[in-house]
């Protein structure tokens, strides 16, 4: 009996998507063990076997996973049909394979995470992990103390009902806000639905890793620990951000 990888995790490991993506394209008769299609979840690949998805031949990727600041005025897309700058500008050539996991908007900077890790990903955006999302973020009036909690109780607004997981004042006008399942845009529709325009927002920790000194435009290949720390909330770690190591010369 084979002791490799099954099947959807070595179909992740080569990029090809998450394990549950990778479950429908077998399932769906889109995938080929030495020269055979393959339906059986439970096949698993050894060393010298050969596999195929659409036809195309798959290998295992080496894992790279990257912090990013993402600077304000770039969109999270590789091609922008309006021409807009994107952050695949501002990586190397190497890097461009990799995809965003969750994404900031065009007037949002911050802390991206981009892998090709399709089991991290899935990891990091599933609701039933709630990691959290640190933003900090500044209106363009000072905040009433009732419309804080109202943040925490929830906002009824055009996409639905809305809150944050944890609200703290940093000043009149700037705000600490954690959001655990974030919808498009969470933050600046509560904020609208309000009364309130963000004038900046910027989002400083996924998990447990915070953005530290990275400066914009700028990234950092993750060591071990800190990709543990992505998947574990560490608000109380506060005082000791990860930093990371590894910066791009641009």
């Amino acid at each position: 009996m084979k002791d490799g990888p099954r099947l959807n995790k070595y179909l992740a490991s080569c990029g090809v998507g998450s394990r549950r993506a990778c479950d429908d394209l077998i399932q769906g008769g889109r995938v080929e063990v030495n020269g055979s299609p393959c339906v059986n979840m439970g096949t698993r690949i050894s060393p010298g076997d050969h596999v195929r998805v659409d036809g195309k031949r798959v290998a295992p990727r080496e894992v790279l996973i990257v912090a990013f600041h993402k600077p304000r005025g770039f969109v999270c897309t590789r091609e922008d049909e309006l021409g807009r700058d994107t952050i695949y500008t501002l990586l190397p050539e190497t890097m461009r394979s990799l995809h965003h996991v969750g994404r900031l908007d065009r007037d949002s900077e911050g802390l991206l995470i981009m892998t090709n890790d399709g089991d991290l990903s899935q990891q990091l955006m599933h609701p039933s992990k709630s990691v959290e999302k640190e933003y900090l973020v500044t209106s363009n009036q000072a905040f009433e103390n009732e419309h804080l909690d109202q943040f925490l109780a929830g906002v009824y607004t055009p996409e639905g009902k809305l809150k944050a997981k944890s609200i703290e004042r940093l000043s009149p006008r700037r705000l600490s806000v954690v959001l655990e399942h974030g919808a498009k845009r969470q933050i600046r529709v509560m904020f609208d639905t309000l009364g309130y325009q963000v004038t900046k927002l910027m989002r400083v920790r996924v998990g447990g890793l915070w953005l530290g000194d990275l400066e914009p435009g700028r990234f950092a290949i993750l060591n071990r620990v800190e990709i543990a720390m992505l998947l574990s909330n560490g608000a109380s770690e506060k005082a000791a951000p990860a930093r990371p190591r590894k910066k791009n010369g641009a």
